[in-house]
């Protein structure tokens, strides 16, 4: 007998088709039936050794953050509801060009600290990797849910070449070329850069379109976080997709918003662009975050010399009185590459967290609204804090604008990726609220996306990027990743005056056939294992 039916599901399955009744039955990790209308058509329903009503509930394919930073939270924290809560059973990890394999034991201390505000110093973990193939090796020991890897340019540039901002050698180009090569024959399914993050904005398109050919060479994808989401957003973009296409490498493009003021109501021009490359015969995708602000570290807004050499030298560098005085002035007067362009808004910068308890008064305030309390100029709190907490402090920017997001969610390539950073006091709500925002928010109260459009989004749009041939849809044979949601309460709990509250309205998440929620409630169980690439 079988180890499980859910019975009377609402069944959306991914695929954008009508909702429809049915029993599920689960065995072995994987969906063995589906009986449609079992109750109606009076015909003999399937039994198991443990019975699930679902009276009410939607059952979809378990949701696929596309663009997660939980590399170090999968294994320091077993429990991980911040994303096992949500419905999430597989997360997209090594984003933003930035993570911790492949590395060797310089490297690896390099990019701890360069990275310490989106995982944390990572103190509490064993570093027992030095591989992407090791890594993963770690995460199939058992994790709260499924993880895949993307190789992180510039941790591949920052062990090849260094942290300077020069070109690479032949030499160093094409170990660069071996270790992605390497990193893909492990398992990874594609590579991500950070175009505004040292060392890998210090690559030329030459460079990233001869490792986006040895990516395509294995089937991966390329996912960059582009070179500006501000005064050059639509030239970054346009930059990525000729950038693929003469590497004839498939594009994502990660957390395709389009932000600062001299984007307001612009994303009609980002999805006309995206819409004739694909009607050239493009591969793209993208993922957003249901929210207008955006997140990332203090330090990522300095310019780029200053952050040449890694994180050492930008200390030195914001110690200088002289050094500092061109920072700020770049930063304040010219709009820096960091600040994406835009001379900086302070009032929009708002510490979300630091490393250091003894800074907290900062957490939950502007940059602009503390520097008045404390009587000086934001750039002096902002050096300050910079100084102080040894690079780790974590921002919220609130540069973003509605129709944009509500634009670009719409659009037939559009998946969902919280960006979440779990770090800090007071961490972005769409860490712990993305899903169930999409499903509550922008479906039942809004109506911008259907139910059954928005789960595709979510689900089968993602695992076909992601070339997974038996995940993404609630059909016989399919991996067990399952949700069950009310679509009449789900909703974020996460705010941004309490990020961390967990959503309503979805009591069970099956990882693997297995409950890693249920009633409510985070089981036990640690059911995921890393993803590896499909072979070709």
């Amino acid at each position: 007998m079988e180890e499980l039916v859910i019975r009377d599901a609402d069944v959306v399955d991914g695929s954008g088709a009508d909702a429809y009744r049915a029993d599920v039955v689960v065995d072995g990790g994987r969906i063995v039936s589906i009986v449609k209308e079992a109750a109606a058509a009076g015909c003999q329903r399937p039994e198991a050794r443990r019975e699930l009503d679902a009276e009410g509930l939607v059952l979809a394919p378990g949701f696929i953050d596309m663009h997660a930073h939980s590399d170090l939270a999968l294994l320091r924290d077993p429990d991980h509801s911040a994303k096992a809560a949500q419905g999430v059973t597989l997360e997209v990890i090594g984003q933003d060009g930035l993570s911790y394999a492949p590395v060797d034991d310089r490297t690896l201390a390099e990019v701890r600290r360069a990275i310490a505000g989106w995982n944390g110093p990572g103190d509490d973990v064993d570093f027992d990797w030095r591989s992407v193939g090791e890594y993963l090796d770690r995460l199939d020991a058992g994790i709260a849910v499924n993880a895949a890897y993307l190789i992180p340019q510039g941790t591949v540039r920052a062990l090849a070449v260094g942290w300077d901002d020069r070109e690479a050698t032949d030499a160093e180009l094409e170990h660069m070329r071996r270790l992605v090569a390497e990193g893909m024959e492990q398992g990874a399914v594609g590579m991500s850069s950070g175009l505004t993050y040292t060392p890998g904005m210090y690559a030329k398109d030459a460079e990233l379109t001869e490792l986006c050919r040895v990516v395509a060479s294995y089937g991966g994808y390329y996912c960059p976080h582009h070179r500006s989401y501000g005064a050059g957003a639509l030239q970054a973009y346009e930059e990525m997709v000729e950038l693929t296409r003469e590497a004839d490498c498939p594009l994502h493009l990660a957390h395709a918003t389009m932000n600062f003021g001299v984007n307001k109501g612009r994303a009609p021009e980002l999805l006309t662009l995206l819409d004739g490359a694909l009607a050239a015969g493009a591969d793209i995708t993208l993922d957003t975050y249901p929210y207008t602000p955006g997140c990332t570290t203090l330090v990522a807004l300095l310019p780029s010399w200053a952050s040449e050499g890694g994180p050492d030298r930008i200390m030195e560098r914001l110690a200088d009185d002289d050094t500092a005085e061109r920072i700020r002035h770049h930063m304040e007067e010219i709009g820096s590459d960091g600040s994406h362009g835009v001379p900086m808004e302070w009032e929009t910068i708002e510490i979300s967290g630091t490393g250091d308890p003894a800074l907290a008064e900062y957490v939950g305030r502007t940059v602009l609204e503390s520097a008045r309390l404390r009587g000086e100029s934001p750039w002096t709190v902002a050096r300050h804090l910079l100084l102080a907490d040894r690079l780790a402090p974590t921002i919220l920017q609130h540069v973003g604008h509605e129709e944009n997001v509500r634009a670009i969610m719409r659009h037939r390539v559009h998946t969902g990726g919280s960006d979440g950073i779990l770090q800090g006091a007071k961490p972005h709500p769409r860490a712990y609220g993305t899903f169930p925002h999409y499903l509550g928010h922008y479906v039942r109260e809004l109506g911008v996306l259907s139910l059954e459009e928005c789960v595709a989004h979510l689900t089968s749009r993602p695992a076909a990027r992601l070339r997974l041939p038996d995940r993404g849809l609630v059909r016989e044979g399919y991996r067990a990743d399952l949700v069950l949601f009310d679509p009449a309460t789900v909703a974020a709990g996460s705010t941004y005056e309490s990020p961390r509250v967990l959503p309503t309205g979805i009591p069970y998440v099956l990882v693997d056939g297995r409950f890693v929620m249920e009633d409510g409630r985070r089981t036990d169980v640690l059911a995921g294992r890393s993803v590896r690439r499909a072979p070709r």
